[in-house]
């Protein structure tokens, strides 16, 4: 799977990456198809978002009746403008009188400051939504986050999902504060670039396909492992695993049968289940899980007790989990929850 060099892009500050259309109606039905009313007299906020290069609030403009939003609000960066002042975008009334609420109504001003997130007026506009949907940068995920969980918001943004074992994040996800969307880890997202010349490079070099694709005429970069990050509920993380027993993925899992199955590790009394579909319906202890896990992850289903490098009983604390000495990546620690009578 074709993956942008995201070590690359948070180091030269490089975040310009612009999500489809598609992506966002697709992830945000989901989350109407549990709760239709979800958005009903709310204000949502898409920060770091200029509907000129992004489709976060052309979308909720375009909806902005049928989802019966109360106030749609949008603020970008200063990148694009060379006096270094951020837009502020509004909309939440009928402008040009034609009876209806859409996105020719939005209008805009400038921003006293850059637009960046961090700033006083961008702050005082989130505290004032009730939603924070958008893809953050990437180089900013963890401050952005904790941004967002300093005011107790409800979210719904785009990141990596090894951003799941960062330490500021992991807490979240085993308090059930966050999950992760509906979108599969396993599929790369494509992202529109303002690099031009970082795009035609790849173009050039690799052949169409997971690495990138023309989406629209123009030259979009595949991300593998993007994923959505929310605490908006959704139908996907209350549907229970389908498992075979221990026994019978031994006998019938086609992977498990070319790997060591289900061998503990030398640092730590848990057992490695290298798939989320191989984990045994039988098995009663503690189980190390791909990060992968996450996107099928039932909280009714399953424990989540930590993760290989910070859980307290590691005696090896800071270290991955090994295999005859071999580092495995970051394994997430669950047991099954027992089923009460």
């Amino acid at each position: 799977m074709g993956n942008v060099n995201l070590a690359k892009a948070k180091s030269s500050k490089f975040d310009e990456f612009y999500t489809q259309y598609c992506d966002i109606e697709k992830e945000v039905n989901a989350y109407l198809e549990f709760n239709p009313n979800i958005f009903q007299n709310k204000v949502i906020l898409c920060p770091c978002d200029d509907p000129e290069w992004s489709n976060f609030t052309k979308y909720f403009a375009q909806n902005f009746e049928r989802f019966k939003l109360k106030k749609l609000i949008s603020t970008s960066f200063a990148f694009k403008n060379k006096d270094g002042k951020g837009k502020h975008f509004i909309l939440d009334k009928d402008i040009n009188n034609d009876q209806k609420i859409n996105i020719d109504d939005l209008n805009y001003k400038y921003l006293n400051g850059d637009g960046d997130f961090r700033s006083k007026e961008v702050t005082e506009l989130r505290n004032e939504a009730d939603f924070i949907i958008t893809n953050p940068p990437f180089s900013l995920f963890r401050e952005f986050l904790d941004w967002i969980m300093e005011a107790k918001k409800q979210f719904l943004i785009i990141g990596n999902v090894n951003n799941v074992t960062y330490k500021e994040v992991f807490p979240l996800i085993k308090k059930n504060m966050i999950w992760l969307g509906t979108k599969s880890t396993s599929k790369a997202m494509f992202f529109k670039t303002s690099d031009k010349e970082y795009a035609s490079r790849v173009s050039s070099q690799k052949p169409e396909g997971s690495w990138w694709r023309k989406i629209d005429g123009e030259i979009c970069i595949g991300i593998n492992n993007s994923c959505w990050f929310t605490n908006l509920d959704h139908g996907r993380r209350h549907q229970p695993l389908s498992l075979m027993s221990l026994k019978d993925n031994l006998k019938f899992h086609n992977q498990m049968k070319k790997k060591k199955a289900y061998e503990k590790y030398d640092n730590y009394d848990a057992i490695e289940v290298p798939f989320t579909k191989a984990i045994p319906s039988d098995y009663e202890g503690k189980m190390g899980v791909p990060v992968s896990f996450l996107d099928k992850y039932n909280p009714e289903q399953f424990e989540i007790i930590g993760i290989d490098r910070y859980v307290k009983d590691n005696p090896h604390y800071g270290k991955r989990f090994t295999i005859n000495n071999k580092e495995k990546y970051a394994r997430i620690l669950i047991k099954h929850r027992k089923i009460k009578d």
